[in-house]
């Protein structure tokens, strides 16, 4: 169980990384998506469900749509 919880912090980090250095918003935020997912799975990892069904929720889906939105409708403006 333990090399599967390094494996995910791995993981996490590395998802962090490209999260960080993506220059695209919009890109940013499918990338964002992908990290709560990754994010969602080490809390799955580490038996914590309850925090990773509301990472999905939360993490994978409304923050990026949000950002999505945002970025939509201030290119729209320009």
């Amino acid at each position: 169980m333990t090399v599967v919880i390094a494996v995910m912090f791995t993981l996490v980090a590395a998802g962090a990384v490209v999260v960080v250095m993506t220059d695209d918003p919009a890109r940013q935020a499918v990338t964002l998506s992908v990290f709560g997912v990754l994010l969602a799975l080490l809390f799955l990892s580490v038996s914590a469900p309850d925090v990773a069904l509301s990472q999905i929720g939360v993490g994978t889906a409304i923050v990026p749509l949000m950002v999505m939105l945002t970025v939509r409708k201030t290119r729209r403006r320009r």
